[in-house]
């Protein structure tokens, strides 16, 4: 037997939408803000996870710019058809507000590599977009949004026949299920003659869940099983929460599993906090004899460890190290899979640009031309990779010449533009000087900053005075709920400021709306003309399991 160690995509990997074809099975992720959209991992045992390629294009116009933290591309939906694969998902403008403001797409590709198809916007009723395959016919369902005033946000499942070349809608729109409770993100499967429907329950949150529904025709009606197929909400010391989002595929051999989103929580003085975001995880699954999909543990809390059946083929790059995501940087294109199938860097609302990522002569090099500060939605130059556990260190090395507050360099742990930690090089007035104004033609000095964000407070941690012609190791060790940063200079690591709460940079913080997770970044700023840059090397992440 194998042994599959849930989450099996750890670290910000929300959403998961899971697919058979053939001998592989194929899992699409959330991107939301950041590219490459819509990463896409496969798997022969579902056990062992590597990188295989993302939607190129997905987004029209190829742009992010101006969406909010937490928007973007939500929820795709892959499939496959027997000739070609399908994807289908919404990209999000609006977030926390009763207009969605959203387009959903479909594109379609003979490989998960590509080339995929330029996307085609079809009806947009709401986000959580899913396709359903029969006899030639293709139907979307679609969460309805009702934006009114006095409307239900989440206002029932409805599913348009589209047309399979044009897809364009073939008759009316059905509503296919109305509950009581939050219901989202349908995916439709038919066995036995039931048309079964798996819905998120409860939010994306600690309440989530799945709940299935069923029915002997495709248009309903439905009825909902009386009890969850999947929840952790019962039991807050579990050690797998918010367990939701699911999608069940049938192996070869006639076994049932299911994919689903859960996180791995921190315990804090203000609660549960996930700051590694919504994972992806594998449960096993049995029908009882009423028809109904249960845990094959005979339990909705998700399982930690799964048995399965051991794998016929050997599985390349199988082992925690390539469930992680953590990597050392090198001269791989951000955005292509490196030799060993790592994920490729993340950048933010936008693909890494041959104009801000200079350097492409000396390997082993990133050369940042400097852009927009941390808070802009709309130019980061910023190259971030998935923290995958609570024991997490991240390091580079960085040699570059501020010369005015406008310009700095360095290293992120970050969330969103509005939750972020950074430790940069910069330029300070000379010491017992105060700000005012621009004042770098009068000397000054180089200094390194740390600095944290917190929704509408920014503050610098600590300041401390570097040699300015030096190159500067940055670093930071964040272990559990501790951040703590440090640099060196040819000798030891001298810590700089004190302890950071890691767990701020996740979902479960603030007040506002969040989705994603934290990352390690590094990146470059230059407010006034883009043209100071910063040379980064052995820019590497090392994830320790607990």
């Amino acid at each position: 037997m194998t042994l599959l160690h849930n989450p099996v995509i750890r670290g910000f990997a929300p959403d998961p939408s899971l697919v058979r074809a053939g001998d592989w099975y194929y899992l699409a992720n959330s991107s939301f803000e950041w590219f490459p959209t819509i990463p896409i991992h496969r798997s022969r045992d579902l056990a062992h996870w590597e990188y295989a390629g993302h939607v190129e294009g997905a987004v029209p116009g190829g742009s992010l710019a101006g969406v909010p933290d937490s928007g973007g591309v939500w929820a795709p939906s892959l499939s496959w058809d027997g000739e070609r694969f399908w994807v289908t998902y919404s990209v999000v403008r609006s977030v926390g507000t009763p207009y969605f403001d959203l387009d959903t797409y479909v594109s379609t590709a003979p490989e998960v590599s590509g080339p995929w198809t330029p996307p085609r916007r079809v009806p947009s009723h709401g986000f959580d977009p899913a396709l359903f395959h029969e006899g030639g016919h293709v139907w979307l369902l679609n969460l309805q949004n009702d934006h009114r005033p006095g409307g239900r946000r989440f206002a029932g499942i409805v599913a348009t026949e589209l047309d399979r070349e044009t897809l364009t809608p073939v008759g009316t729109t059905r509503l296919l299920l109305q509950h009581d409770r939050l219901v989202e993100g349908p995916k439709l499967l038919k066995r036995n003659g039931w048309y079964v429907l798996l819905l998120a329950e409860g939010g994306t949150g600690f309440e989530h869940g799945v709940r299935v529904a069923r029915g002997r025709n495709l248009t309903g009606p439905y009825e909902l099983d009386e009890r969850p197929l999947l929840t952790s909400r019962d039991d807050p010391e579990w050690p797998l929460q918010k367990a939701g989002h699911g999608e069940l595929v049938q192996t070869p051999e006639g076994d049932w599993y299911l994919s689903h989103l859960t996180a791995r929580p921190l315990k804090t003085p203000d609660g549960l906090r996930c700051p590694l975001g919504r994972e992806t995880a594998i449960q096993a699954v049995t029908w009882d004899a009423e028809g109904w999909p249960r845990l094959r543990n005979g339990d909705p809390r998700p399982a930690v460890t799964v048995e399965m059946p051991r794998h016929r083929r050997p599985v390349r790059g199988a082992g925690l190290d390539s469930m992680c995501g953590c990597r050392r940087a090198g001269a791989t294109s951000p955005h292509r899979p490196a030799p060993d199938n790592a994920p490729p860097y993340y950048t933010l609302r936008s693909p890494a640009d041959p104009a801000w990522l200079d350097d492409t002569t000396h390997p082993g090099r990133l050369r940042l031309r400097g852009h927009h500060g941390p808070d802009s939605l709309w130019s980061h130059h910023l190259l971030a990779q998935r923290i995958t556990e609570h024991r997490t260190e991240a390091q580079v090395t960085l040699r570059a010449a501020p010369t005015t507050f406008t310009q700095s360099a360095g290293l992120l742990l970050w969330y969103n533009t509005s939750a972020y930690f950074a430790l940069d090089l910069t330029w300070a007035e000379p010491e017992g000087e105060t700000q005012h104004g621009q004042q770098w033609q009068d000397g000054g000095r180089t200094v390194l900053a740390l600095t944290t964000r917190d929704e509408n407070e920014t503050r610098r941690a600590a300041v401390q005075e570097v040699d300015a012609g030096s190159p500067l190791t940055l670093g930071v060790t964040v272990d559990g709920p501790d951040a703590r940063f440090w640099y060196a200079a040819d000798g030891p690591r001298h810590p700089i400021g004190p302890p950071l709460d890691f767990t701020r940079l996740s979902d479960d913080h603030g007040t506002r709306l969040r989705f994603t997770g934290a990352m390690a970044a590094i990146h470059a700023v230059d407010l006034v003309d883009a043209a100071f840059t910063a040379d980064f090397t052995d820019f590497r992440i090392t994830c320790t399991p607990a």
